[in-house]
């Protein structure tokens, strides 16, 4: 393939890049490497491209963990600068608080300040990309930006279509689907639903043959390895998956919407490190926001998409989580019920069902 026949790189081409640990260009002017993955090598690559400053950006949540900002500061991303000999296990500390609980290390720069939006986009790749949500950030002047375009080396990727894609705004194309009995539900269809910028697929289990003319039984159901698969005792994600498989057979028919955004959005990886702060005495909100995160990262514009793809847009919706119906309300479903979806505590999720009921407003 010669150079110019050669496709150009994709969202999903620096998506791959970031989880490799390599630089990425955004928006033309700016270089970006994940904090979690950066290493003495990259950093001096980074430091190679020019002699500008480099910067941490953290989200506000990190930064407020870290002791760097107040709580007031804790919406969207900072950055920092570092000085020009850190080490890049300090900027991993930065990120991981297995390794910095609540300390900031030394060598940080004066002043910790709002990110610019290619900067706060480079922290919106991590988390695409399934890392902690934290960057390690290089300004190119223009000339510089232009040697770096030119040189090739690097995955260019527009910020915009990052942050559209982290907000679920690219729409979604049924792909196919099949008969799938289950247990307990022997009439059953998936159906897959592809993201048009090559996202995650979500899939629609339809149970019987629900009347698209009257409200229909609906789960949004976010997917969960340990709790789906393994059986986990310490969510009720199993219990309500099957539960919510066996209450829409039982009423004759409806849809359970099997969403791609485990942990709540954080990933399966950072859903791990989550549970080890939990045993270290935080709960499942002060734990995500430990990591950098927000409580709860999900975003449920493509449930409502699905929904209307499949003809429905009035639902009685199977759920305990006010958030959900507003969701879906925002987007255009009409909510006509809120059916309740409770199961008893088993001895190591009662904890996190009562972070759930105090701290995040579930109806438990």
């Amino acid at each position: 393939m010669t150079e110019r026949s050669r496709p150009a790189p994709t969202l999903d081409d620096a998506i791959i890049a970031f989880r490799c640990g390599e630089p990425v260009l955004l928006d033309g002017s700016v270089v970006a490497i994940s904090a979690e993955l950066a290493s003495d090598d990259s950093l001096a690559r980074l430091r190679q491209m020019s002699a500008r400053r480099l910067a941490v950006v953290l989200t506000g949540r990190r930064a407020v963990a870290l002791g760097l900002a107040s709580r007031e500061a804790m919406e969207g991303a900072h950055s920092i600068a570092i000085a020009a000999d850190l080490p890049a296990t300090v900027i991993r500390n930065l990120a991981d608080p297995a390794a910095s609980l609540g300390v900031a290390p030394p060598g940080l720069g004066p002043r910790l300040g709002p990110a610019n939006p290619a900067s706060l986009s480079a922290v919106t790749l991590a988390k695409l990309a399934a890392l902690l949500p934290a960057a390690v950030v290089l300004p190119l002047a223009p000339a510089e930006a232009a040697l770096a375009r030119r040189r090739g080396d690097l995955a260019p990727v527009d910020g915009a279509a990052v942050m559209r894609r982290r907000a679920a705004t690219a729409g979604l194309s049924l792909v196919t689907e099949a008969r799938v009995p289950l247990e307990g539900a022997e009439d059953a269809r998936l159906i897959a639903f592809r993201p048009r910028d090559g996202g995650s697929e979500h899939l629609a289990i339809v149970i019987g043959a629900p009347d698209r003319d009257a409200p229909v039984l609906v789960r949004l159901h976010s997917e969960c390895f340990t709790g789906d698969r393994l059986g986990s005792l310490r969510c009720d994600c199993g219990e309500q998956l099957r539960g919510a498989i066996a209450a829409i057979a039982g009423a004759g028919g409806g849809v359970l919407l099997y969403l791609a955004q485990e942990g709540r959005g954080i990933g399966l990886v950072n859903k791990l490190r989550a549970y080890e702060l939990q045993d270290a005495g935080f709960d499942t909100i002060d734990a995500n926001e430990q990591l950098g995160f927000d409580a709860d990262e999900r975003v449920y514009l493509p449930a409502a998409e699905m929904l209307r793809q499949l003809g429905f847009t009035a639902v009685r919706l199977l759920t305990n989580n006010p958030d959900k119906v507003a969701a879906l309300e925002r987007y255009g479903i009409a909510i006509v019920e809120r059916v309740a979806h409770i199961f008893p505590a088993n001895g190591h999720n009662e904890r996190y069902l009562r972070t759930k009921a105090t701290r995040s407003g579930h109806l438990l």
